[in-house]
């Protein structure tokens, strides 16, 4: 029995149904609550989805979301460009930018090494930061990664990489739980981490 009496309203509480943490009765909601909002206020929330989807691209120097080949993190003069802050994903560079405690630049890339998963160095960004730091002029590596085995083990993949470089390998204080996500993390937490982070020990 459809309990739907729009086949619109249906569809679009299945799509929206397919974001992740959103069940049917939040779906519902949401459809709902659009259908109140002035036709313009839907539209633009319309529009801009899909012109993110379509324009958004990845930076061509850190694997950040970007508008242009370069992202604005990258291109700003008052970044130290000398410092490389290596972080999992794209949500981990939200949340240290909001701790406002880190001024580098980035590295993402785009998961870690788990072969459990399938995930293997050659599935992620590692080698670009390698080309990245042969070119010289990094005087730091930040080593941002989980606090779990598998963020370890990738840590001490890229460390033995870059191994023989000029450079300082380090690694943010434990002053997150293990097994965190640093996305989950609350800012004063990651911010002092990133403050007081140490070498790494091979």
């Amino acid at each position: 029995m459809n309990t739907y009496s729009s086949k619109l309203l249906e569809k679009a509480i299945n799509e929206l149904s397919k974001l992740p943490g959103i069940g049917k009765k939040t779906a519902t909601r949401l459809a709902l609550h659009l259908i109140k909002q002035e036709k313009q206020e839907s539209e633009l929330l319309g529009n801009s989805i899909i012109k993110m989807r379509s324009e958004i691209c990845f930076c061509k120097n850190c694997h950040n979301l970007s508008d242009d080949e370069i992202c604005d993190i990258c291109q700003n003069p008052k970044r130290d460009q000398t410092l490389v802050c290596v972080v999992e994903d794209i949500r981990d560079i939200m949340a240290i930018e909001n701790t406002g405690q880190y001024n580098g630049i980035y590295h993402v890339l785009n998961g870690i090494i788990s072969p459990i998963d399938g995930i293997g160095p050659d599935d992620l960004y590692i080698e670009s930061l390698v080309e990245k730091v042969n070119k010289g002029g990094i005087k730091e590596v930040i080593m941002a990664l989980p606090t779990t085995i598998e963020g370890d083990t990738t840590i001490y993949y890229i460390f033995k990489k870059i191994k023989g470089q000029d450079i300082l390998v380090s690694t943010i204080a434990r002053g997150i739980a293990i097994g965190d996500d640093l996305e989950y993390t609350d800012e004063i937490t990651l911010g002092r981490s990133i403050l007081n982070r140490r070498p790494f020990e091979e």
